[in-house]
């Protein structure tokens, strides 16, 4: 089974080029983010005329998530639980029944946080908080577990193209990475670094000053996995060659193959 995440970055500006990866990728179930469109006017036609199943979380004009699966799921959850007051919609679960059991895939979208002074960070910091009481709770399943998406967080410096730019950047900062480590720390496996070493390895270009050209990019795209689901782990892809596309997000399809 493949399992990709996407921030899209606009469904109905990247259509075309979300067909042709679908396509191309044959993914299994994908994660898009930032679809930035209500859940009705969602393009629906062109992608069930693929097989697949939608499922939205949708926001006006910014955010938003889906969950594109070949599989229709059992159950779907909107919304990350821990603050009732949050209307982002940055957070979609699906339970799929696959051989042996069932399979949880969260599609996420953490909040950037830039301007560090402002409101916005402290908001990245508390979506990060519930994110992993939701996940401490979700391991207690003991099944398979897949959180996908963008997480907007440079792990480490190798997954940078240079760190004085990055330093004093939400994506960057000491508090950022210690909340990521905090989730990766409950027994979470990242399933790039699992598979490989390889560096540089980006999963977002900048659309200014040809950071796509340079290679100036950043890997801030994840797919992170509880023990049940990183022991069904068989490969990963960052599917760069998509950023080369006619109209592409500035973000790659990262994707992961399991064994279920």
């Amino acid at each position: 089974m493949k399992i990709a995440t996407w921030n899209i970055n606009g469904v109905k500006a990247r259509l075309d080029g979300l067909v042709a990866w679908l396509r191309a990728s044959n993914p299994d179930i994908a994660c898009l983010q930032e679809i930035k469109t209500v859940d009705d006017a969602f393009p629906r036609e062109e992608i069930e005329a693929l097989g697949y199943h939608i499922e939205t979380h949708g926001q006006k004009g910014f955010n938003g998530v889906a969950l594109l699966s070949k599989l229709r799921p059992d159950e779907v959850t909107r919304g990350l639980p821990g603050d009732d007051s949050d209307e982002q919609s940055r957070f979609i679960e699906g339970v799929f029944s696959v051989a042996g059991g069932a399979i949880r895939v969260c599609c996420l979208y953490l909040p950037n946080g830039n301007p560090v002074e402002t409101e916005k960070y402290t908001y990245k910091l508390g979506w990060m908080q519930r994110l992993a009481s939701f996940a401490k709770e979700r391991l207690l399943l003991e099944e398979p577990l897949i959180l996908a998406g963008d997480y907007n967080v440079i792990p480490e410096a190798h997954d940078c193209w240079d760190v004085k730019v990055w330093r004093n950047d939400a994506l960057f900062l000491p508090e950022t990475r210690a909340a990521f480590r905090r989730l990766r720390n409950l027994g979470l496996t990242d399933a790039v670094r699992a598979t490989t070493d390889e560096v540089p390895l980006y999963s977002f270009w900048d659309y200014q000053a040809g950071c796509w050209q340079k290679n100036f990019g950043i890997r801030i795209d994840h797919l992170m996995l509880s023990p049940e689901a990183a022991d069904k782990l068989v490969s990963t892809s960052i599917e760069k060659h998509v950023r080369a596309w006619e109209k592409p997000s500035d973000h790659v399809p990262v994707a992961a193959q399991f064994a279920f």
